[in-house]
């Protein structure tokens, strides 16, 4: 039916034929907007309906909501309803309310990139389709509020919204779709092609996955530990002033209603408050009003600042004290943080297998020369002190104007200072941890070259056990080279190979993974006669012959008469002996014994106990 369909409009084919998914990538852009929006319209609802006097409808509420959302974007917004009549900017974004349409984006490119689990299942939706689609929904429903709060006392600039809104949008739903397809490293080394080859070349090498990779994560842990070093000082400076930060809240409003929205402001501003403190931690402070500055030396607040919990936390003002400089162990903790991450990612200890046991320390990556691990700190502690001027950034704002118009860090000194501080503490550190982590993993590789990296032979009869095989593997060899020394080279050397071939080809005895459950280890300092072939050969012949049980081998368990050695040629060796091909024999030697070692004066006795010199028996084989 579809083969006899009429031919379809050049529009209509068209249409049917765009990038599959848009509609849907279309759809979750949407999607992501509605739930941000409805999430904070619920909540300021219910607060305009508990309030005992609401000063407008429901639509002022609608309005308001609408409003926040943009804030929480980065938008600036204009607040026209003031006792003067000139309207008054309000910039500070919350930190908090910036993660939820944040998340939301990055859920929503995630999903409608559409990557299936199994490999053999549909192609993902292509990564420009699924970003693109997202981005234009967003931004529909975006403009959309942003047109219906434009005539309310709570209006946006047009200015912040045409550019706040599509960077917060592009750049969410591009980690969604980098995370979706398991965030491959090419699209950001691509990124790192626009800067120059005098700038990219020193900072990130020939290597710039493994060292961009690195300072990330340092640089990320760097953050974190400032972040939560601002926090503690944020709790630690309410204690002390608990006061004054519990008779600010009391003062504010009247009402549970007013307490729980003046509740929910604080807490959505401790972000903000974290940055504040982790950048007067590292010295430049924070702004409280034009000219205000507050720091470890000397603080110097605002003073009309109106009552908040968290403006009552502020250092009380005056030249700094020795509590106020004790601020300075979050930056060093934050530098020791990232010169740990960037020493562990210059030397490795090798990783755990699945027994939770550490590999051996050869198997591991060759370390970083100190200089390329000095140029790693430096490029992380650029990007932290990119992290945290960015944070600075949206942390800050004009709550008005005049003395109101500037409220924060200074995010260019908050960023120096970062990579000053972890720069300064880090290259000691990193420097110090990776000549440590080199001398552990000496230590470790010499402690490792007698043992086998398999399961159980940890314990002393293991590897007593393992070294009575191996001095009996090495004795018979040292036989068999005497042997071979007498003997034609070209014939010996089939004749091993035969012998050899017939041991691992025998259907009736175990292979070689079963006979042993270690890896034999290499030896440091190896004899003279390892690096021949022929010998090599007959070491491990022989060691199948003493390892391999009577039963498992095809051999009766009950002695036998042994037999005269055959003539020191090794001629006739196998019609003598009558040799069976499933026991395994090493034909090197002439011996015929069936598995059992070589015996003293040319006869062939039982295998060497454990607790008997194998290689002195060995090597009287004629």
């Amino acid at each position: 039916m579809t083969a006899r369909r009429p031919s379809l409009s050049p529009l209509l084919q068209r249409l049917l034929d765009r990038s599959p998914g848009l509609g849907a990538s279309l759809l979750g852009g949407a999607v992501a907007a509605g739930l941000g929006l409805g999430s904070l319209a619920v909540l300021v609802l219910a607060l305009w309906i508990s309030s005992p006097y609401p000063d407008s409808g429901p639509g002022g509420a609608l309005h308001v909501a609408a409003a926040l959302w943009l804030l929480a974007h980065g938008v600036e917004l204009v607040r026209t309803d003031t006792l003067s009549g000139a309207p008054l900017p309000v910039g500070v974004t919350p930190l908090l309310l910036l993660a939820l349409p944040v998340w939301l984006l990055h859920r929503a490119a995630r999903d409608a990139t559409d990557v299936p689990a199994e490999p053999d299942g549909p192609p993902p939706v292509p990564a420009r389709t699924a970003w693109a689609g997202v981005v234009l929904g967003y931004l529909g429903v975006g403009g959309a509020a942003a047109l219906y709060c434009s005539g309310s006392e709570l209006r946006p600039s047009w200015v912040w919204v045409t550019t706040c809104l599509p960077l917060v949008a592009a750049g969410a739903a591009a980690s969604g779709v980098w995370a979706a397809h398991g965030c491959p490293r090419e699209p950001v080394l691509r990124l790192l092609l626009v800067l120059p080859d005098r700038l990219r070349l020193p900072l990130f090498g020939s290597d710039a996955g493994p060292r961009l990779g690195a300072a990330v994560r340092a640089a990320g842990a760097g953050t974190a530990v400032l972040s939560g070093g601002g926090a503690l000082l944020v709790a630690a400076s309410l204690v002390l002033h608990g006061p004054a930060a519990r008779a600010s809240f009391l003062q504010l409003t009247e009402g549970w209603t007013g307490r729980f929205a003046v509740l929910l402001l604080g807490v959505a501003l401790i972000p903000n408050a974290a940055v504040w403190s982790a950048s007067y931690s590292l010295g430049p402070g924070f702004a409280l009003g034009t000219g205000h500055l507050v720091h470890p030396l000397a603080s110097d607040p605002a003073p009309l600042l109106p009552p908040f919990p968290l403006l009552a936390a502020v250092p009380d003002a005056g030249p700094g004290t020795r509590l106020n400089w004790a601020v300075g162990v979050v930056p060093v903790v934050a530098g020791v943080t990232v010169a740990w991450f960037v020493a562990r990612a210059a030397v490795r200890l090798g990783e755990r297998d699945e027994r939770g046991r550490r590999a051996p320390a050869p198997a591991s990556p060759a370390p970083w020369p100190a200089t390329r691990t000095a140029g790693v700190l430096v490029l992380s502690a650029l990007v932290c002190a990119g992290f945290l001027a960015l944070l600075a950034a949206l942390s800050g704002g004009p709550l008005g104007t005049a003395a109101l118009s500037r409220f924060g860090p200074v995010w260019w000194q908050s960023g120096g200072a970062t990579a000053l501080w972890i720069t300064a503490t880090g290259l000691p550190v990193v420097l110090t941890a990776r000549g440590w982590r080199l001398w552990r993993r000496k230590v470790h590789a010499r402690a490792v070259p007698g043992q086998g990296t398999g399961g159980g032979h940890g314990t002393g009869a293991g590897r007593r056990a393992a070294r009575t095989v191996a001095e009996v593997a090495g004795g018979t060899a040292k036989g068999a080279s005497k042997t071979a020394a007498q003997e034609p080279p070209r014939d010996t050397a089939g004749r091993t190979a035969k012998g050899a071939g017939r041991a691992a080809a025998s259907p009736s005895g175990p292979g070689e993974d079963e006979l042993y459950d270690f890896v034999p280890a290499q030896d440091p300092f190896p004899p003279a006669w390892q690096d021949d072939d022929l010998a090599r050969a007959s070491r491990w012949a022989a060691l199948r012959e003493v390892s391999a049980p009577p039963e498992a081998a095809g051999r009766p368990a009950e002695k036998e008469p042994a037999p005269t050695g055959g003539p020191a040629d090794g001629s006739g060796a196998d019609e003598a002996t009558g040799t069976d091909e499933a026991t395994g024999t090493d034909e090197v030697t002439g011996a015929a014994g069936k598995g059992d070692a070589a015996g003293p004066a040319g006869t062939n006795g039982p295998a060497a106990a454990p607790d008997e010199p194998g290689p002195e028996t060995a090597e009287s084989t004629p």
